[in-house]
């Protein structure tokens, strides 16, 4: 005997909605995850994806921070301490002091200056703080190795937590399921 049409549709439907139900529960079942790129190495562009990835961690989210180009700063031992905020062509700076000013000598010092001096009145951590942040949620600080190669750095100028380098599709293959990936 044919099943008649709102039969079939009714098993279709069954099956498309356990199928949906099944592979739902799959996706809740693992964790969210975030890939991050960190492009910049200065103080103010440190801070967005050490906290976005702090944050995303300390929710139980797997994150990981791809560091290439300047990026790799953050996690260098010697350029991390001395990374500055240059006011000079930086639209963004919350000073009310004309571009041209930034050019004066001192004026990257200063702008440092204020703008350590404003996290630290509000309670905003240091990047070092930060990165132990990372390393204690579990955060993947992966530096790239082409980055490496070209600027001559060794594996040794970087903190002992950050993972050993890697290439571009090496992250990218880790990174293809992340729930949110982030170029900053």
């Amino acid at each position: 005997m044919v099943a008649a049409p709102t039969d079939i549709r009714e098993l279709v439907r069954s099956t498309v909605d356990e199928y949906l139900a099944e592979k739902q529960a799959e996706k809740d079942a693992k964790p969210k995850k975030m890939a991050l790129i960190a492009t910049k190495g200065t103080l103010d562009m440190a801070y967005p994806p050490l906290i976005l990835a702090t944050t995303a961690a300390s929710l139980g989210w797997e994150v990981g921070i791809f560091f290439t180009f300047y990026g790799l700063n953050i996690i260098h031992k010697q350029k991390g301490k001395h990374m500055k905020v240059a006011p000079l062509g930086n639209p963004a700076m919350p000073m009310p002091v004309p571009n041209l000013l930034g050019a004066i000598p001192g004026m990257t010092a200063m702008g440092t200056m204020v703008m350590k001096s404003m996290f630290k009145s509000h309670g905003v951590a240091s990047i070092d703080d930060l990165l132990e942040a990372a390393v204690d949620t579990g955060v993947r600080l992966i530096p790239c190795a082409m980055t490496i190669e070209v600027f001559g750095y060794k594996n040794g100028d970087f903190i002992q937590e950050a993972e050993a380098p890697c290439g571009a599709a090496t992250f990218i293959d880790w990174a293809m399921d992340a729930d949110i990936s982030l170029f900053i």
